[in-house]
């Protein structure tokens, strides 16, 4: 079993920066693929970024490619999500998950997530 705590979520303003992490609880962090997704009222929780398990490949969601790097250390057992550039349209909770796997893109894939945390970007 897998715990994930989120956080660094917050009130920003459109053009600055946030830089989330999450720690995984357990000894196997580096076993875990990881991967970031996010979720506004009333759609579907879609996919951001994933980073495999030793950090080797990173996948991004279009809407995330050139502002958003996802990053992790296994030695401190957390993983990141930078997000530089902000837009108003980034404002949504953000989920952290592990997927027991090299690699994964599929939200089907993650078998452990964490409680999320909101991000607010006012323009």
């Amino acid at each position: 079993q897998v715990q994930l705590v989120e956080s660094g979520g917050g009130l920003a303003q459109a053009g600055g920066s946030l830089k989330l992490s999450c720690a995984p609880s357990g000894r196997t962090f580096s076993t875990y693929a990881m991967g970031w997704f996010r979720q506004v009222p009333g759609k579907e929780r879609e996919f951001v970024a994933a980073i495999s398990r030793a950090g080797l490949t990173t996948d991004y969601a279009d809407s995330a490619k050139g502002r958003f790097t996802i990053s992790r250390d296994n030695f401190k057992n957390t993983v990141y999500l930078q997000i530089n550039s902000l837009k108003p349209e980034d404002t949504a909770v953000y989920y952290c998950a592990a997927a027991n796997r090299r690699r994964a893109t599929r939200i089907i894939e993650y078998e452990f997530w964490g409680q999320g945390t909101q991000v607010t970007v006012s323009s």
